[in-house]
């Protein structure tokens, strides 16, 4: 009696621990399964395409999960909610500050727009809900400055995949001309909004008017296959050396997370699954794989290398897979101020 009235007076937080960290979307996954098909069909329509597309794989990929996870996850859930000053009072700036906490600004902007204006977009955010390819067959025929603008206020792996369907020499003209962009002028965007809002019918007004650069042209090559990214940068290199030495040293890469302190990689550990983490690492140099173990308690990082050595060998294309969702992660959650990323073209002190 006495264990059981101890066991039920621990706070309710460390009852509901879980057995291992649960990234955030596994977490989201857990929670819209607990809600039933009905309910969760219903915030699965206010989701993104790549939201909902990394939600579902999580959610197929979940299996064996333990009352205790369930109850963890919805414990945090309610911990969330439950300081909120009650509903319908100032939901709009909840929404705002809900979506960009979870999103990041530029991933959650779209969606607020939806949510909170009568589910109107903009023609140029119409495209950052549609398929790659085929907002590339809207635009392969515009004269490239369009198509860089274009490529420019799309997500950097949105973008990535944008130009990986574009001929050799068009994706190199592109980009440059991203490098090149730094402002557009209001009224040239707003035509540009115009003519696609007559596609698609929307409704509202841009404020964008300051995109490109050559951040954003690292940015999305950071999202390129490296194939594609290896041949379109000796091709840049060939043209304006000096450029392409500036965007790699703003590109940030997977070996670039030896260059995050130790308290940035263990926020980062919290939030990869264990799967993902010994894929990436198979194709890792000594120095990542040491800052990743040295992060990590005596226990996990003893069964991580077990893990690695049961693997065996792993395709390039999955490695390169695992090593992107790990940096997107990382990007994500620079955006949202919780780690600072130590990228190649930082200086060490």
């Amino acid at each position: 009696m006495t264990d059981d009235n101890a066991a039920q007076n621990q706070p309710a937080k460390e009852q509901a621990k879980p057995m291992r960290k649960i990234p955030r979307v596994e977490q989201a996954a857990i929670l819209l399964m607990s809600l039933g098909e009905a309910d969760a069909a219903q915030i699965l329509k206010h989701m993104g395409p790549k939201e909902v597309q990394r939600v579902g794989v999580a959610m197929a990929q979940m299996k064996d999960v333990s009352r205790e996870e369930v109850k963890y996850v919805l414990d945090q859930f309610v911990d969330a909610v439950g300081g909120q000053t009650g509903l319908g009072v100032g939901n709009d700036d909840y929404i705002r500050a809900m979506l960009t906490q979870a999103l990041g600004d530029d991933k959650a902007s779209s969606l607020i727009d939806r949510i909170l204006i009568g589910g109107n977009t903009t023609g140029l955010d119409t495209l950052k809900w549609m398929e790659p390819r085929a907002v590339a067959d809207i635009i392969r025929y515009e004269h490239p400055q369009i198509q860089a603008i274009v490529v420019s206020y799309l997500d950097p792996d949105q973008a990535a995949e944008i130009l990986a369907t574009l001929d050799d020499k068009v994706r190199l003209d592109v980009l440059m001309r991203v490098a090149s962009l730094e402002s557009v002028q209001p009224q040239a965007l707003q035509e540009l909004n115009d003519i696609l809002e007559k596609q698609f019918s929307g409704g509202s007004t841009t404020q964008t008017s300051r995109i490109g650069g050559v951040k954003r042209a690292a940015d999305i090559m950071n999202f390129m296959d490296r194939s594609v990214e290896g041949n379109l940068m000796d091709s840049i290199k060939d043209m304006d050396p000096d450029l392409a030495s500036t965007i790699e040293d703003l590109m940030f890469v997977f070996d670039n997370l030896k260059d995050i302190d130790d308290r940035g990689i263990q926020a980062l550990l919290r939030e990869v699954s264990s799967e993902v983490l010994v894929v990436a690492l198979k194709g890792a140099d000594d120095e990542v794989k040491d800052k990743i173990f040295k992060n990590m308690s005596k226990r996990a990082s003893e069964l991580l290398a077990d893990d690695l050595e049961a693997k065996g060998p792993v395709r390039v294309s999955e490695v390169e897979a695992a090593q992107k969702d790990i940096i997107t992660i990382a990007r994500r959650m620079a955006e949202a101020g919780e780690i600072t990323l130590g990228g190649s073209g930082e200086e060490m002190m």
